[in-house]
């Protein structure tokens, strides 16, 4: 690939850093306490194109590309890692799938003004017994007279608590293959749905009390006896799985780009504090203990970096990036919790103060390692490329 960012490339990169140190990075430690959604900062994200940043303009979006939207994923996450979860859920996880798969009507009802960031939407996949495992599913959709009803509960739904939206997933067909051995399990059939908030038996519970990413609240939704018009349907019944995994390609792109914001932004606190604490009468940054500990972080991020923007070029290009964007998201969150690690040791006792910001830097890498596939699941991933 080339290197060499466009012009574009370099100017959205530099609007998204600017407007991060400006209107973000000083109200990230308020957000983090007090864990209130920052509306006022998600609506400034709107003007600038940054909710809907590789959708084509005539479906309300930037008209970008993937690396535009991997470069802005970055700043943003360095200046708040809930405020970068946010844009990553309404970019990579619902307007990317809708754009992709949805009807003409589903772009124009639903997609534009959540692409201009007039609307939020949310993903449901994961749900209480089943995570990465998607056979054992238990929301499931029953086809009715006209449309779909639906029964199930979904978790840990980034965005639940405020979306327009939800793009949900549901077992639609559950039956042993005629003329399979005894024993067979059966096969499922997954299918997407949109459903608005609001809908009659689509309800919600209060955000969840989490580690980190404090902001960027989430909730377990709940579908009881919910009635879904066809003209919802994503896509063809029953294949949802693969509108849910083409999803997670691109999904781990933005949490990858996540994790290394949230690194970069700890690494640079690292310098700066370094250069100005003093130790045995020299800044700590003379130490080549120090020394050693930042420039082990300074190429991790940058390798982190340099991974994720081969899957977004590899995305551009409409080339498979399966294996590409599990490697980037797998080395990305890893290396986010080791650098924000060493982050803390080299602020020594203040690194542990909620005074400052790398404590929660620490937090929120944390979760990296979890959603959108766990590091576990990424090698599953890998190996199974690896392995063909």
């Amino acid at each position: 690939m080339n290197f060499e960012l466009t012009e574009e490339q370099r100017m959205i990169r530099d609007t998204a850093r600017e407007f991060a140190a400006r209107e973000i990075a000083p109200k990230a430690a308020e957000l983090d306490k007090s864990g209130r959604w920052p509306a006022e900062i998600l609506a400034k994200m709107a003007e600038l194109g940054l909710m809907g940043v590789a959708i084509p303009q005539e479906h309300g979006g930037a008209g970008m590309d993937a690396v535009s939207y991997a470069l802005a994923m970055e700043e943003i996450s360095a200046g708040c890692a809930s405020c970068g979860v946010i844009m990553s859920v309404n970019n990579s996880l619902f307007c990317d799938p809708l754009y992709k798969f949805g009807s003409d009507d589903q772009k124009k009802r639903v997609l534009e003004p959540v692409a201009r960031g007039q609307k939020l939407g949310c993903f449901g996949l994961t749900e209480p017994m089943s995570g990465s495992d998607a056979q054992t599913m238990i929301t499931s959709a029953e086809k009715t007279s006209g449309g779909w009803v639906l029964n199930g509960a979904k978790n840990w739904i980034t965005n639940g608590p405020h979306a327009d939206w939800i793009l949900v997933f549901a077992v639609t067909e559950r039956a042993v293959p005629a003329g399979a051995p005894a024993g067979t399990p059966p096969r499922v059939k997954h299918t997407a749905f949109l459903v608005e908030r609001g809908t009659p038996g689509f309800t919600q519970n209060a955000a969840d009390h989490k580690l980190g990413i404090h902001a960027a609240h989430s909730c377990t939704v709940f579908f009881e006896n919910c009635k879904v018009p066809d003209a919802n349907v994503v896509g063809k019944a029953g294949e949802g799985f693969k509108i849910a995994m083409a999803t997670l390609d691109g999904g781990r792109i933005g949490i990858a780009c996540q994790a290394i914001g949230i690194a970069r932004a700890a690494f640079e606190t690292s310098v700066a504090y370094a250069k100005e604490r003093k130790s045995f009468g020299v800044p700590i940054a003379q130490h080549q203990a120090i020394q050693f500990m930042l420039s082990d972080m300074a190429t991790q991020v940058d390798a982190a970096r340099l991974l994720a923007w081969r899957a977004a070029a590899m995305k551009d290009k409409g080339v498979r990036h399966t294996m590409e964007s599990s490697i980037a998201k797998l080395y990305a969150s890893e290396m986010a919790t080791r650098v924000t690690h060493k982050a803390i040791q080299v602020h020594g006792g203040y690194g542990y103060s909620t005074e400052f910001a790398v404590e929660r830097h620490y937090r929120d890498a944390r979760i990296t390692e979890i959603y959108e596939g766990t590091s576990e699941i990424q090698r599953i991933v890998i190996a199974a490329n690896v392995l063909k």
